[in-house]
């Protein structure tokens, strides 16, 4: 009898989100916790890397991360995005998680394969070649596009600052792993690397799932049902389209310079990239919580519009701060010559806070609104400006990278901007 109350319990807390939800702003805050425990580690897993091994090994390494990123923001296909609408609008999550977790599944194994194949053919002679790299590639692709439909579904339930503990976890066995191959045998090849980076994001995903069921009573059954997967992709693909413009820009360079310019360009930007995303976490979060609220209640969109800009300045001008400030220090922990080559063009990144901030609030308004194809275009325009300036300028170094950066995102954000309080006064005006 106990029994088969408690599964009616559960099966309550995943039908009515409402009864777990926790505030907007606990949510947002938490997030940002989660995202500054997964930098933190990720930060400190670079250094014990960069301390490792080779700078050449270092950059191979990051252009395989942002490559298992790239794959990850493609394979989601906006399944949290339509995760958030679809709950919000009162349908049963289980279900909706259920077709969710099907999709990505197999979207992130099908791409993974792909880049795998192609770099292949095309590089053979790089860590495409090892056993090893297809394998943790492959897993970190799935984990990964995993974990965002993960960190969605849970904001879509109220449940956001649960991040911190999988975040933390995820990025404690990483550091933990790296620490024990740079122990065990100096100058670990890039496949090894990853390896140690993927086993973090595999214990994420589980930790995730873990507190999906404890928190709000869900058991995964995936299906791959079309009356159940067409509707969410219908709703999610135009979400993620918007997505992969705001992701695609700073994932996509190291890659390029890795491959273009050289690894050793790669590796001296990407650990200054990193950091600054760290800042910009928090405008890309409470955009999320802020796009979640607005579905809900499209008649608060500009109160919470603003209340999010706000604490997105707030929360990551902090961070800013302290980067601009410990800049050299800080990229000193992974040795002088990141310090030298890259403290100037992290200080340009972090004070990209104020742009990326208005971007966000931008995007999560259309978003609410349903105005994907005006903010995609924006996007799209913005992240091809983004990447050819920041590439012209890669021959004179990092910093001159970073500040080609941070003018096309101003002007980007300028624009944005006005059309922002555009949307909001229009919005404004027809919830009278």
């Amino acid at each position: 009898m106990r029994a088969k109350v408690a599964r009616a319990k559960r099966g309550t807390a995943v039908k009515d989100a409402s009864i777990v939800r926790h505030s907007a702003l606990r949510s947002s805050l938490g997030l940002v916790v989660a995202k500054a425990a997964q930098t933190g580690a990720g930060f400190a897993f670079w250094i014990v890397v960069a301390r490792a091994t080779s700078d050449r090994e270092v950059g191979l390494t990051t252009a395989a991360v942002s490559a298992v990123m790239i794959c990850t923001q493609l394979a989601v296909l906006g399944a949290g995005s339509a995760v958030i609408v679809s709950v919000g609008r009162g349908e049963p999550p289980a279900r909706v998680l259920d077709a969710a977790f099907a999709i990505v599944g197999v979207a992130g194994t099908v791409l993974a394969l792909g880049y795998l194949v192609l770099q292949f053919a095309v590089m053979p002679d790089t860590a495409s070649a090892s056993v090893l790299f297809w394998l943790t590639f492959l897993v970190a692709a799935v984990a990964g596009t995993l974990v965002i439909v993960l960190d969605q579904a849970l904001v879509a339930l109220g449940r956001g600052a649960s991040a911190t503990s999988r975040y933390a976890w995820g990025g404690g066995v990483s550091l933990a792993a790296a620490g024990l191959v740079a122990w065990w045998a100096h100058g670990a090849s890039a496949d090894v690397l990853l390896a140690c980076w993927t086993l973090g994001t595999a214990v994420a995903c589980v930790v995730g799932a873990v507190q999906l069921r404890r928190l709000v009573g869900y058991r995964p059954r995936p299906s791959l049902r079309l009356a159940r997967g067409r509707p969410l992709l219908a709703l999610g693909i135009p979400h993620q389209l918007l997505t992969l413009t705001e992701r695609a820009p700073g994932l996509v360079l190291p890659l390029l310079l890795a491959h273009i310019v050289s690894p050793e360009a790669a590796a001296y930007w990407y650990p200054a990239w990193m950091m600054a995303w760290a800042v910009y976490t928090a405008p890309t979060l409470m955009g999320i919580v802020q796009f979640s609220e607005g579905v809900r209640d499209a008649g608060r969109l500009a109160s919470t519009t603003w209340a999010s800009l706000r604490w997105s300045l707030t929360v990551g001008g902090l961070a800013a701060a302290v980067l601009i400030l410990l800049a050299h220090p800080l990229l000193s922990l992974l040795g002088e010559r990141y310090a030298d080559s890259s403290a100037d063009a992290l200080r340009w990144l972090a004070a990209g806070l104020v742009p990326y901030a208005v971007l966000q609030a931008y995007n999560a308004a259309c978003r609410a609104c349903d105005r994907y194809a005006e903010a995609t275009l924006v996007g799209v325009t913005l992240g091809v400006a983004l990447c050819a300036s920041s590439l012209m300028a890669a021959d004179r170094g990092a910093t001159a990278m970073a500040l080609a950066w941070l003018v096309v995102l101003s002007i980007g954000a300028a624009v944005a901007g006005l059309r922002l309080v555009a949307i909001l006064k229009r919005v404004k005006q027809e919830s009278r």
